[in-house]
């Protein structure tokens, strides 16, 4: 079965629905606040120009969210589905981004934990790569279970952080007793 890259998610907090050309001024709005990107390696993307190129990049990918809060109905951030690898049974979950009033509580879990129930269904294993300065999202990763494999240099120079979630089953190999 083909994975799926744009199912509509929804949890009790909110709803990942596929990411649309229009959504780029409500969208805008919520990343045009600077502290948001602040550790982040592209610390201009609260720019109209850097943003523009970020939303047609999440666009073209086929795997975008954006994530909408369900007391509401306001967008709050985005989300998306990368580098699916069949053969290694891996995609990448990344380019997350939420509003300042939505972060230190439930959300990001809960849009981290319906990405990953989702992407079970058709692969082993989740990969985050984060930017090696950027330790607020690294702690995120961190607290949704993602453990640490490594650094890796991009195309542009820039060094990231390779966190992994691999899925649970019943003959999941445990670290500790092997």
């Amino acid at each position: 079965m083909p994975f799926e890259l744009q199912p509509v998610l929804t949890g009790d907090l909110i709803e990942l629905r596929p990411l649309r050309a229009d959504d780029f001024p409500a969208l805008f709005a919520v990343a045009s606040d600077p502290l948001i990107w602040e550790q982040h390696p592209e610390p201009d993307r609260c720019t109209e120009p850097v943003f523009r190129r970020f939303f047609s990049g999440a666009i073209d990918s086929g795997g975008a969210f954006v994530v909408i809060d369900r007391r509401d109905g306001r967008m709050i951030g985005s989300s998306r589905y990368a580098e699916h690898d069949e053969a290694k049974s891996v995609i990448e979950i990344g380019w997350t981004f939420l509003a300042r009033s939505h972060w230190g509580g439930a959300y990001n879990g809960e849009m981290k934990r319906l990405m990953l129930d989702h992407a079970f269904r058709f692969v082993d294993h989740v990969v985050f790569v984060v930017g090696e300065r950027n330790f607020r999202s690294q702690k995120a990763v961190e607290k949704i279970g993602g453990v640490r494999e490594g650094t890796r240099t991009e195309p542009d120079g820039r060094v990231s952080v390779v966190f992994r979630i691999s899925r649970p089953g019943p003959f999941a190999v445990s670290p500790v007793t092997g």
